[in-house]
């Protein structure tokens, strides 16, 4: 039986599903119900300084790009960090940590960016007894307009020097949230690890606009008939976040900094892309929103039921194993050959195939044989671009199959005189070298 059991940046907890900092983790009630449902960690929602308290829009804070069945695609916020007291929250969290010394127990903060407000908060925190405090350089909306969240998260300079501060005051372990709005995720992540951060987190939410009311041409969501630029999440910005992740991953110059990811999770096939790709645990926020605690549950018995069928006794067994395969595009093998193939038992003839490959791509699908609609490859055309294969309703339907050297029909498998300098050669080789005069 697979072990979920998972040991980030010093922090045990049962499985490595945790709840993001974000509304769902902002008060005792919530995480009991997270951590009842089986949850093997939280993120506090962020915690600031003592001083006049947050104050949130008494309207609209959320909105939603949405399929036409309302599916989820992307979702957006306008909500500050935590309006509650900070006493208040920190005597929530040491009663909830003493209520569940295994699950993972992390508080983020937000404070202004002076070494003293970092100071006067770090023993506070860990007074409590949580496991470790999450740095919030992400927040794109409301506090980076006074210069905290990605306000300091988009310099390295600043990140390494507050992350200093707090190995300085603290002894917990210190998670460094990264924000996404940046040209160049490396260069916050080194900045975070050569100041002593334990792990860096990623990524926290996109700045984003979700759209204007078509009646009253105003921003959408709107309070007031005003709105704001908010943090885009979701499904969506799964490939973003996947790529900051590798980039980590990968980067001589930060490789084997922990690293939790974040961004689009809502099952486990999310997070086994997340932890291939260099992630030690996953942060969830949309999915629980949308779903609701228990959603963990299935997280957990797939991610399990995948790694037994792997033989992966834990998820250090493939942590990262898919980084070694993630290159820059010019050490891509121009020499792979890869050809579409149509199942025609499975084809329902519906030609989305050949209308999107003959309006935009490679004019390589046959639309008739014999005078009756019937799809088709033409194997001399077809350069493997995946285009078909992406908008066939029918799943398995196309697939691409790549080509051994010589051979020149994906659907039989004919073979040429199958040697290195007849493949350079072939006409169905898209970089293949002129033959000399």
């Amino acid at each position: 039986m697979a072990d979920l059991t998972n040991h980030f940046a010093g922090i045990k907890s049962p499985n490595p599903f945790w709840l993001a900092s974000a509304p769902p983790t902002d008060k005792a009630y919530n995480v009991h119900r997270a951590f009842e449902a089986g949850w093997g960690g939280v993120v506090w929602k962020t915690l600031g300084e003592e001083g006049p308290p947050i104050v949130n829009v008494n309207g609209p804070r959320y909105g939603a790009l949405l399929t036409p069945d309302r599916r989820m695609l992307g979702f957006n916020n306008i909500e500050l960090i935590t309006d509650r007291p900070l006493q208040l929250n920190l005597q929530e969290i040491r009663e909830v940590k003493r209520a569940w010394p295994d699950r993972a127990l992390v508080v983020s903060l937000m404070v202004p960016c002076t070494e003293q407000a970092w100071k006067d908060i770090l023993p506070m925190v860990e007074d409590t007894g949580c496991d470790g405090v999450e740095l919030n350089f992400g927040c794109p909306h409301g506090m980076s307009e006074r210069g905290m969240g990605s306000a300091v998260g988009q310099v390295p300079e600043y990140i390494g020097m507050v992350t200093a501060w707090c190995k300085q005051y603290s002894k917990l372990p210190v998670i460094v949230k990264l924000t996404p709005n940046i040209t160049d995720i490396r260069k916050p992540a080194l900045a975070a690890k050569q100041n002593g951060a334990d792990a860096v987190s990623l990524i926290n939410t996109i700045n984003s606009i979700m759209g204007v009311d078509p009646a009253t041409l105003a921003i959408s969501p709107s309070t007031g008939g005003k709105g704001s630029h908010g943090g885009y999440c979701g499904p969506a910005v799964k490939p973003i976040a996947l790529n900051m992740v590798a980039e980590i991953a990968r980067s001589p110059d930060t490789a084997g900094l922990p690293i939790s990811g974040i961004g689009g999770i809502g099952s486990w096939r999310d997070a086994l892309d997340f932890i291939a790709l260099g992630a030690g645990n996953v942060q969830v926020c949309t999915a629980a929103m949308v779903y609701g605690f228990k959603i963990v549950q299935e997280m957990s018995d797939g991610l399990s039921n995948y790694m037994d069928d792997m033989g992966f006794k834990t998820t250090e067994d493939f942590r990262g194993r898919a980084v070694p395969t993630v290159t820059d595009w010019q050490y891509l093998n121009l020499n792979a050959i890869s050809k579409a193939v149509i199942d025609q038992d499975k084809c329902i003839q519906c030609g989305r195939c050949h209308i999107v490959c003959e309006d935009t791509s490679h004019q390589a699908i046959t639309a008739t044989l014999d005078g009756q609609r019937h799809f088709e490859v033409k194997e001399d055309e077809c350069v493997g671009c995946n285009l078909c294969v992406t908008v066939c309703p029918v799943p398995e339907c196309i697939t691409l199959r790549t080509l051994a050297p010589g051979e020149v029909d994906a659907r039989t498998g004919a073979v040429v005189s199958a040697t290195a300098a007849d493949w350079t050669t072939h006409p169905n080789n898209p970089m293949r070298k002129p033959v000399p005069a």
